[in-house]
C-alpha cells in the first residue's frame, strides 16, 4: 500500500437510528379522538366525511412538503413587466397554489354559507382546526372569504355576482374579470401606518361620484399599511366619508374589464406566515363601492371580526394540536437514557399538561362555534354568550398558544430548532392569531365593553357555566369567585386581562367537567383553578393519571 492510499478514510454508510421520522400516513381527523368528540357534541357531526378527507390530507406526506415549499419560497412582488408597464402582480411558489386549491376545494372557507345543515359554523370550523394542522398561511385568504360574507350581502348586486364565486368551492389565480373566472378570492385592507387598531385614525379619503349612497360608487386616495393577501379579486376597506370611517368593496378588475388603480407598494418581511402575501398598498382615485352607509364602516368591520375571530379562536387551537401531535409523535418514538423519551417521568408530566392544554382550547372554540351557530338561529340566550365568549375565546387560546409550541419545540430538542422541520415554522406562526383582528389589549378591553353595553352577557355566561355546577366543589368555588370578581365595577379596564384570563379559565374547566374524562378533568381543574399562578408546563402536582391524559390526545 502506498503512504498516499494508507491516508484515504474508508467511506461509510451512516445508519440513520433513533430519529423519530416524520408523522404521515395517519388521518388527523380520524384518529383524533378529542377533536370527533367535539364536534359531534356541538351539533355538527355530519362533517367527518368531509372533515376525513382533509385530515387525510393533513397527515399526506406529499402536502406536508407543498406547505414547507410554500414558506420556503416567499412570495415576489413584480410591480412591472419587462416592458415597463405597471401589472402590482404578486408570483407564488407552485405548492402555495396546490394548497390553495386543496383549501378552498374542501370549502374551508365556504362551508357555514353553502351546507344548509344545523351546526354549519361548527362543521366549518372542523375544516379550519384542520387546516391549521396543514399550512397556517393560507387561513388568512380562506377566513377573510369566510367573513366577509354578511358585508356583501350589504349590497344586492354585489351579492348577485360575487358571492357564488367567493365561495365556490374552486380556486383560480388569474388576474382577470371576475366575470371571467369560475372561483373568486377575497382579501381585506383596514389599517394605516398612523393608527394600526384605531380605526378611527385613518386618513384614507372617499369621494363620491354621482350622489353615492350605499351601492354608490365612490373614489379612493390613500395608503393603506397592511393589505391581506394583495393577489385577491376584491378587497374590503376602509376610507373616511364626511360622515367618518366608511366601509367600501374595491374590485381589482373595472367592469370594463381593465384593472382598478390598486398599487402594491411593497410585500412585508414578516417573523412567520412567510406563504401568504401581505403588502402596503396604495389608492389613487380608486373605483369603490360603498358597503352600508356613511359612517358606520368601523361596525361593519367589527362584524367581520367577529367571525374572524372566531377563525382565530378554532385556529390557535388547531395550531396547538399540530404542535402536540408532533410533539408526541417525536416523543414516543425517540429514546434517550435508555428509555423512550415519552416514558421519562418528567417529560410525561410535560407531555400530559400540554394535552390539557390542548384539548381545553378545543372544547372552548368548538364550543363558542356551536354558540355562533345558535346565535344565528335566532336564539337570544346563544347570542349573548357569543358576544362575550368570541373575545375571551380569541384572547386566551391566542396567547397561549406561543408558550405552548415553544414548550413543543423544546420536546423536540435540537430537531425542533432546525428549519428542515415543521417546528420552526409553527414557532413563528404562534404568536400572530394574537396579533390579527386585535390585540390582546384590544381584545380585553372588548369584553368588557360586552360586560357594560349588554350586561346580559354576563348572565349568560353565568348560566352556562351553571351546567357544570355540582360535579366538583372546586370548580363551584371558582364560579362563585369568577361572579364575585364579574360584579366588582372598580378598575374594571385595570383587571380587563385578569377578569378574561379567569373566564377563559374557568369556561375551560367546566367544559372538560361536563364533557372529558375523570383523569383529564381532575388534572385541569387541580393545576388551573388550585395551581400556582404562572406556572410553567410540566408542574402538575403528583397524584395525577398523567399516562391517561396523554393516552387520550394521542392519534389513535
Amino acid at each position: 500500500m502506498s503512504a498516499a492510499a494508507a491516508h484515504v478514510y474508508p467511506i461509510t454508510t451512516h445508519e440513520v437510528t433513533n430519529q423519530s421520522g416524520a408523522l404521515t400516513g395517519v388521518n388527523y381527523y380520524e384518529a383524533d379522538t378529542i377533536l370527533r368528540e367535539a364536534v359531534a357534541r356541538e351539533g355538527a357531526a355530519w362533517v367527518a366525511g368531509r372533515a376525513s378527507k382533509l385530515g387525510a390530507a393533513a397527515g399526506d406526506a406529499e402536502i406536508q412538503h407543498h406547505a414547507h415549499l410554500a414558506n420556503a419560497h416567499e412570495p415576489v412582488l413584480r410591480t412591472h413587466d419587462r416592458f415597463g408597464h405597471r401589472v402590482d402582480l404578486v408570483e407564488f411558489h407552485p405548492s402555495y397554489h396546490v394548497l390553495m386549491k386543496l383549501a378552498f376545494g374542501s370549502g374551508v372557507h365556504s362551508l357555514s354559507w353553502t351546507a344548509g345543515e344545523p351546526g354549519a359554523h361548527t362543521a366549518r370550523a372542523a375544516l379550519s382546526y384542520l387546516w391549521n394542522e396543514i399550512e397556517n398561511g393560507i387561513g388568512c385568504p380562506t377566513g377573510m372569504a369566510y367573513s366577509s360574507v354578511p358585508s356583501l350581502r350589504l349590497v344586492p348586486a354585489i351579492e348577485r355576482e360575487w358571492e357564488h364565486k367567493i365561495l365556490a368551492e374552486d380556486y383560480d389565480p388569474r388576474p382577470v374579470p371576475v366575470a371571467d373566472k369560475p372561483a373568486a378570492t377575497i382579501g381585506m385592507a383596514l389599517t394605516e401606518k398612523q393608527g394600526g387598531s384605531d380605526l378611527r385614525a385613518n386618513a384614507t379619503r372617499a369621494v363620491a361620484v354621482n350622489g353615492g349612497g350605499p351601492g354608490g360608487e365612490y373614489r379612493l386616495t390613500g395608503h393603506k399599511w397592511f393589505c391581506s393577501a394583495p393577489m385577491s379579486d376584491a378587497f374590503l376597506t376602509l376610507a373616511r366619508t364626511e360622515a367618518g370611517p366608511s366601509c367600501f368593496f374595491v374590485p381589482r378588475s373595472l367592469p370594463d374589464g381593465t384593472r382598478n388603480r390598486f398599487f402594491i407598494q411593497r410585500l412585508k418581511d414578516k417573523c412567520g406566515n412567510r406563504s401568504n402575501a401581505s403588502s402596503e398598498i396604495e389608492y389613487d382615485d380608486t373605483y369603490a363601492v360603498l358597503l352600508g352607509e356613511e359612517g358606520r364602516g368601523i361596525r361593519t368591520a367589527i362584524g367581520m371580526a367577529h367571525l374572524t375571530r372566531l377563525d382565530f379562536a378554532v385556529g390557535s387551537a388547531g395550531l396547538m394540536r399540530w404542535a402536540l401531535n408532533l410533539t408526541l409523535h417525536h416523543t414516543h418514538n425517540r429514546r434517550t437514557f435508555q428509555r423512550v423519551l415519552a416514558e421519562q417521568p418528567l417529560m410525561r408530566v410535560v407531555l400530559a399538561d400540554l394535552c390539557l392544554e390542548s384539548e381545553a382550547a378545543t372544547a372552548l372554540g368548538f364550543r363558542l362555534a356551536r354558540a355562533t351557530d345558535e346565535a344565528r338561529s335566532g336564539s337570544e340566550e346563544a347570542r349573548l354568550l357569543e358576544r362575550i365568549l368570541t373575545p375571551v375565546a380569541k384572547y386566551w387560546n391566542c396567547k397561549r398558544t406561543p408558550g405552548f409550541v415553544a414548550e413543543c419545540v423544546e420536546c423536540h430538542g435540537g430537531n425542533g430548532f432546525i428549519e428542515e422541520q415543521p417546528m420552526p415554522r409553527l414557532y413563528r406562526e404562534a404568536p400572530l392569531n394574537g396579533i390579527w383582528e386585535g390585540t390582546g389589549n384590544m381584545i380585553c378591553l372588548d369584553v368588557l365593553r360586552a360586560m357594560q353595553m349588554e350586561p346580559d352577557t354576563v348572565a349568560a355566561l353565568l348560566a352556562e357555566l351553571g351546567r357544570a355546577r355540582g360535579a366538583d366543589n372546586r370548580l363551584d368555588t371558582a364560579i362563585d369567585t369568577l361572579e364575585t370578581e364579574l360584579s366588582d365595577l372598580r378598575d374594571q379596564e385595570l383587571r380587563a386581562r385578569y377578569l378574561a384570563a379567569m373566564i377563559a379559565t374557568v369556561f375551560e374547566a367546566a367544559l372538560l367537567v361536563r364533557h372529558s374524562t375523570p383523569a383529564v378533568a381532575d388534572a385541569f381543574v387541580v393545576s388551573r383553578l388550585d395551581g400556582l399562578a404562572n406556572r410553567a408546563f410540566g408542574s402538575l402536582p403528583r397524584g395525577l393519571d398523567v399516562a391517561a391524559i396523554v393516552d387520550r390526545s394521542k392519534l389513535q
